[in-house]
């Protein structure tokens, strides 16, 4: 069964039981792109917002109350997900959003109809333009619930991030005694503690995490009330400041209108610096990720200083093999991330004029981030940062053999003399301690003093 349903082009059948209408069935039928519909955070936030000025317009008598009461009685409904799976349109869609915009708009006015007692589709009663869409435009609506679904997401991973950033730091404390070789250019380096590596990648996070809240604060100023070009037009003089009390009211975020309208609707450098910090964040877990691969490999033939947990096998073939899986799954989230991000800045600068086009794909992308970044950290925190262990024979032997212990003796025989010693050392695989006891140039305690322990001495250095 079909309902006949008309707009500016002509006329289309449209699903009987469907609660969109004739342009959701337009959009369905030219962006057969993704199979990917705009995730829940988004509608959930272009609900709110078509709540506010519905409310709006009530306040105002744009709408008489029953109509009025009926749009928001359909807007509760759906933001309790009765009509999740009305909300067909593909991310990948007309420019600026309107092909989502108006499925919104269908939804809700059809709903709203049919609170009315009306059949659906009798929009010369209740019309998705002239009533849910009144005062409002694609131009300055999808970009507001844009910057309401990235603010209520971007607060949830900064939470996550927190844990995690935690988490790092607890196994910085834990490991705070356990000396071990430095290494810089993947070569040996000056020793410094497992504690001091990891608390620094407790230190990195919270740095992102700040960079990701400065970038989320910059979006509270919102492009409502522009409607079309950024100039207000067909709507009521106080619809703008109505319609953001509303919003704040029902979201509870600090936002408030953007200083110039009509650049509010031209740039979107807010979204791209968030992306941005996003990015920031990506490259730093990789980093992290690979540090944590790297420490872990072995069992045998690698560095093998620390082990992650086995969290599953590892291998088809290899029988008992174990793989750092977790850091795995982290690198290829972030490398989505920062390639969402790539996406995102080719959009903000393919903006012409008066209006960016391109906000559809931003917000999905920025979003798709957000959703990895949130429901991975939270396992990689669980099930990999709190099991690490680390092997301190591993970490003891690496150290007592490390060739660059001789930089320690640099101040007492000069830069020369020191890198003879480091270069004997290595060639002849005797510890640089043990050594420079051997040449008379420190003693016994001197060793002990300046490398922390004998060159005799076979303790942990988590006692030194």
């Amino acid at each position: 069964m079909a309902r006949i349903e008309h707009d500016s082009l002509g006329e289309r059948e449209v699903p009987d039981d469907a609660y969109y209408g004739i342009e959701t069935v337009r959009a369905r039928e030219n962006f057969p792109v993704s199979g990917v519909c705009e995730p829940q955070e988004f509608v959930h936030a272009y609900l709110l917002v078509k709540k506010a000025a519905a409310q709006t317009n009530i306040d105002l008598l744009v709408l008489d109350p029953a109509r009025g009461r009926a749009i928001l009685q359909a807007a509760d409904e759906a933001l309790s997900g009765r009509f999740d799976d009305q909300f067909i349109v593909d991310i990948f869609q007309a420019g600026a959003g309107t092909s989502f915009h108006m499925n919104i708009n269908e939804v809700l006015a059809n709903r709203a109809l049919e609170i009315l007692g009306r059949p659906r589709g009798s929009y010369d009663y209740l019309s998705p333009h002239d009533h849910v869409n009144a005062g409002q435009s694609t131009n300055d609506t999808f970009p507001t619930a844009s910057h309401v679904a990235i603010i209520n997401s971007a607060d949830h991973l900064l939470t996550i991030l927190r844990d995690l950033a935690t988490s790092f730091d607890e196994k910085g404390y834990v490991f705070s005694g356990l000396r071990k070789s430095g290494r810089t250019h993947l070569m040996d380096a000056l020793p410094l503690t497992l504690g001091d590596e990891f608390r620094a990648y407790g230190a990195v996070l919270r740095r992102s995490a700040e960079r990701i809240r400065q970038r989320r604060d910059d979006l509270c100023e919102v492009a409502l009330g522009g409607t079309a070009t950024g100039t207000g037009a067909n709507s009521h003089p106080d619809f703008r400041s109505r319609a953001m009390d509303h919003l704040n009211d029902l979201t509870g975020l600090p936002l408030k209108t953007a200083e110039d309208p009509f650049e509010a609707l031209q740039s979107r450098s807010q979204m791209a610096a968030f992306s941005g910090a996003l990015r920031e964040l990506a490259q730093e877990l990789v980093r992290i990720a690979n540090d944590l691969r790297l420490l872990s490999s072995g069992p045998v033939t690698g560095l093998g200083e620390i082990t992650l947990p086995p969290v599953q096998p590892g291998s088809s073939i290899m029988a008992g093999k174990v793989n750092p899986v977790m850091a795995e799954c982290l690198d290829m989230v972030a490398f989505q991330v920062i390639g969402n991000d790539t996406t995102v800045a080719l959009a903000a600068q393919a903006g012409q004029i008066d209006l960016n086009v391109m906000t559809p794909v931003m917000t999905a992308n920025i979003l798709q981030s957000l959703i990895l970044l949130k429901n991975f950290l939270p396992v990689f925190n669980v099930r990999c940062v709190t099991g690490i262990t680390t092997d301190e024979n591993r970490l003891r032997e690496n150290l007592l053999n490390n060739p660059m212990l001789a930089t320690l003796l640099a101040p007492k025989i000069g830069y020369a003399k020191a890198a003879e010693v480091a270069r004997e050392s290595g060639q002849e695989k005797i510890p640089v301690p043990e050594l420079a006891v051997r040449k008379g140039i420190i003693s016994k305690e001197e060793a002990r003093e300046l490398f922390g322990f004998a060159a005799d001495e076979n303790v942990s250095p988590g006692n030194t």
